[in-house]
């Protein structure tokens, strides 16, 4: 677990930075180049769709780990648009939160229990 931990923290940090030098860089526009993108087709276009199913999958894991309630469903969406800088600070939350039960962390805790 401690492996995960560290990997999560590092993705996130690694992350952050790229970000940030992006953003310095190139401002804020993110979706005009990510739909323009998509509109070309063609494989960066190919990679954002590819990339928007990956942030539908992990917003659906979201809302359904958390029972589909309203936290849950607000949590899936900063999961769909948040991508893996949400994703790596929420699986690290879980699992200090799980101590380390894997099986509680995908699943939650009362479907862990059952």
């Amino acid at each position: 677990m401690t492996a995960f931990r560290i990997l999560t923290i590092a993705m996130f940090g690694v992350l952050a930075l790229y970000t940030g030098e992006v953003i310095a860089t190139q401002g804020m526009t993110l979706f005009q180049v990510y739909f323009s993108d998509m509109g070309k087709m063609a494989w960066p276009g190919q990679f954002n769709l590819d990339f928007m199913f990956m942030l539908t999958f992990s917003a659906l894991w979201t809302a359904w780990r958390n029972s589909f309630t309203p936290l849950g469903l607000a949590l899936a969406v900063v999961a769909f648009f948040g991508g893996s800088g949400f994703l790596t600070v929420y699986l690290f939350v879980l699992s200090l939160q799980a101590k380390g039960d894997m099986r509680e962390i995908l699943l939650g805790r009362s479907r862990a229990a059952a």
